[in-house]
């Protein structure tokens, strides 16, 4: 999916609207749906930084239906 000298440019941390987390390296466009976070380092500190702020898996639309049930 990416090249080699990806890890040389360094990643940045995106994430889309249902707030899930990517990495996508930083000398390329984002994708369509994905807005940088502000985090850019190498693989490992942007991969730490993910493992630190995405605690919850679920799409925003399930963790907001799943909030809707338990209030109801």
């Amino acid at each position: 999916m990416f090249g080699e000298n990806d890890d040389a440019a360094g990643y940045r941390v995106v994430v889309n609207h249902e707030e899930q987390y990517s990495l996508w390296p930083v000398d390329r466009e984002l994708p369509l749906g994905w807005v940088a976070e502000g985090t850019v380092g190498s693989k490992e500190e942007c991969l730490a930084h993910v493992a630190r702020v995405w605690t919850d898996m679920r799409p925003l639309s399930l963790r907001r239906r799943d909030e809707d049930r338990v209030q109801a």
